[in-house]
């Protein structure tokens, strides 16, 4: 499957043939890097992993900056966890001298170093099936995979004499709602003009191309404790108010305007004996568009008031954070898809494209102004569960698409060849 707009250059040849000649070592190396703990901010794992790394960038000349994190707001779970992971932000001895050819582009690479898994877990390893086509393991695919496919490619291309104006950065929290890594994204971004990210391919090998945003948020309930038997008509119930609110906002959702509200989980009061004088839930929302997360975002506010306790009145309190917005398809955003489609079809690969309600550090990039495509790392399935699993031929097909696409990228930016749209392909939004 060559497409006239996407046949590979003798360079491009050469990337995917060296990129073929790592597979074995791709392999061993992603059971090492899974092997590494890095879920729930485990700090000596994601240290160890990330220094892993960074070997190898600064070996292909790549310089390093560890860029201090941001706190999270405190009210979300796991807020009040005092460690914050730093970023690496590398860049390539090209991008440190300021060099993009004419009409080429700075390419700003987005990695995540975490995973969903706990470290003190049983899910700790990769095993490679009897059949040797695909593997299980934590992070596996989303996205330790996605990782080694783009350390591959840079190392190819600079085996290649392919010196390139690309930024990579490894951030640690990807999985958590990129907050602290959040600001640090959208400063790289100011000084970039494409963003790529290595998430895993949706099931079908899609390229996802539009993604719905998403938003946390906390109701908190405050009333007036009091013993049940001796007092009861003396307090006022944090829990009561707490559910009333959520039965309240369960008429939000309309999933066929994409808009989406889901609350749990909950907490409320200390004693069965006790008037709950306090109560919490928490949620996440998703959105379409800015219109609909702001509709959201007012019905969210709508339920607040001060407690009025000697009515019988307990407090309602929303905070929220919709820090991932939306990631809609644009005209850049498509030219862009288009142009990674060419590069796999160049390769013998399809890449047809998709539309997703995930969200990734993709919405980020695209909200700070750099068009980005952001599945390009491997295939599998499973995410976040212990049948986690990675199409291990993507290794290499995925290396090489990365390699190309990156090349393209910084060559000719927008204007790199692109293959044609297809029927089905999703749609610009209407204006």
């Amino acid at each position: 499957m060559t497409s006239a707009a996407g046949a590979l250059s003798d360079t491009e040849a050469a990337l995917r043939d060296a990129i073929e000649a790592r597979a074995e070592t791709m392999l061993v190396d992603l059971a090492t890097h899974v092997a590494i703990p890095t879920g729930h901010n485990h700090t000596r794992g994601l240290d160890e992993y990330r220094e892993l790394l960074l070997a190898r960038l600064r070996a292909i000349g790549a310089s390093v900056e560890m860029v201090e994190g941001q706190p999270k707001p405190a009210w979300l779970i796991g807020g009040d966890d005092p460690v914050i992971a730093p970023i690496a932000v590398c860049r390539s001895p090209a991008m440190q001298r300021g060099d993009v050819p004419a009409g080429g582009a700075r390419v700003l690479i987005v990695c995540h170093l975490d995973t969903v898994f706990d470290p003190e877990g049983e899910f700790q390893t990769m095993t490679i099936a009897t059949d040797g086509q695909t593997a299980v393991g934590p992070g596996v695919v989303d996205m330790k995979g996605g990782v080694l496919t783009t350390i591959n490619a840079l190392e190819a291309l600079h085996e290649a004499g392919e010196d390139k104006p690309w930024t990579l950065m490894l951030t640690s929290d990807e999985e958590t709602g990129s907050y602290c890594s959040d600001a640090a994204i959208r400063a790289e971004a100011k000084t970039h003009d494409l963003g790529l990210v290595a998430e895993p391919a949706l099931a079908g090998g899609e390229l996802v191309v539009q993604r719905m945003g998403s938003g946390q948020f906390r109701l908190e309930a405050t009333g007036r404790s009091a013993h049940v038997g001796r007092n009861f008509t003396g307090g006022v119930s944090a829990v009561t108010a707490l559910a009333e609110a959520i039965v309240g906002l369960s008429k939000i959702p309309e999933p066929e305007r994409g808009r989406i509200l889901s609350i749990g989980p909950l907490v409320g009061g200390q004693a069965v004996n006790a008037v709950p004088e306090r109560a919490m839930a928490w949620g996440n929302a998703r959105f379409p568009t800015p219109a609909i997360a702001g509709e959201i975002l007012a019905a969210l506010e709508a339920i607040e008031r001060p407690a009025d306790l000697e009515r019988g009145v307990a407090g309602l309190h929303v905070d929220h954070c919709f820090a991932r917005p939306a990631k809609p398809l644009t005209p850049e955003t498509r030219s862009l898809a288009l142009i990674a489609r060419a590069a796999a079809e160049s390769l013998g690969e399809d890449l047809p494209f998709a539309t997703t309600g995930g969200v990734c550090d993709g919405n980020i990039l695209q909200d700070a102004g750099l068009p980005t495509i952001d599945t390009l790392g491997v295939r599998g399935g499973g995410l976040h569960t212990t049948d986690e699993w990675i199409e291990i031929r993507s290794l290499v097909k995925r290396a090489q698409l990365m390699a190309v696409v990156l090349r393209r990228l910084a060559e000719r930016g927008l204007s790199a060849p692109a293959a044609a749209e297809r029927e089905g392909d999703p749609p610009l939004p209407e204006a």
